[in-house]
């Protein structure tokens, strides 16, 4: 999809905004002598549809900062999710512990590789290892849960219940986006306010300085949009850094603490 590519956003966007101010404006041309009464309400209609337009703009930019904001919580709650229970592994027999943080800091490596990777074969591979480890962990805790039936080993399972949860809570977040009929509706009426934008100049040679005003300032506004919203491919992305910090914890030997 080509609102994946912020960078693309941006240049369609832009292109197409400017031909509709210039078609605007040529139409404006041939109807003059025939429509000078109907350009009296002109300005008024511009207005509105500016409102309209810039209350549209800040509605989207409010859902992908929503959207980008719980990636970033969800992270953070996965990392504890994995911390907490790599310390309740503390409860179950000296092997099977030795067992759950390996898997734990293997299941750890590959959710960071989640974050930071960004080609789709390497994502499949990620999502397919981290699966097999989900089952791995799960697998881990059946025969000494049946083998104690305690409260205490029932919260050693609710603590992996937690880790593997948190990466399905994630993973529905990043396909979480901004909906594509929302984006047709923002493009539809940006395309005609620069019509409208376009049919006001009088005169090009004068007032043509003005015409590329909107589409630029539009189109910057649909990248940033667009960046926000795409979890890989824009500049500003969720960085797991409290997924890095609890791996280097772990694997330097240092006690994992929940936040």
């Amino acid at each position: 999809m080509i609102v994946d590519e912020p960078l693309r956003v941006f240049v369609v966007s832009l292109v197409a905004l400017w031909i509709s101010a210039r078609a605007g404006m040529m139409v404006a041309t041939r109807l003059r002598k025939v429509g000078e009464d109907v350009r009296e309400r002109y300005g008024l209609i511009l207005a509105a549809s500016l409102t309209l337009l810039g209350l549209i703009v800040g509605f989207t930019f409010s859902m992908a900062v929503s959207r980008y904001d719980q990636r970033k919580n969800l992270e953070e709650a996965e990392a504890n999710a994995i911390g907490t229970e790599y310390l309740r592994a503390d409860l179950l027999p000296a092997a099977d512990a030795a067992k759950v943080r390996a898997l734990l800091r293997a299941y750890l490596d590959e959710r960071v590789k989640f974050y930071v990777t960004h080609e789709e074969e390497p994502l499949q591979q990620v999502n397919a290892r981290t699966a097999q480890l989900q089952g791995e962990l799960w697998s881990s805790l059946v025969v000494p849960s049946l083998a104690q039936q305690t409260p205490v080993m029932a919260l050693v399972v609710s603590g992996m219940n937690d880790v593997i949860n948190s990466q399905g809570y994630t993973q529905a977040a990043w396909w979480n986006r901004i909906p594509v009929a929302a984006w047709l509706l923002m493009l539809a009426i940006a395309v005609a306010c620069n019509l409208l934008l376009g049919y006001g100049v009088q005169n090009f040679r004068v007032e043509g300085f003005l015409l590329p005003i909107l589409p630029v300032i539009l189109s910057i506004s649909f990248l940033l949009i667009a960046d926000i919203d795409s979890p890989r491919k824009g500049m500003i992305s969720v960085h797991p850094q409290n997924l890095e910090s609890l791996a280097e914890s772990l694997h330097a030997g240092a006690p994992a603490a929940s936040k």
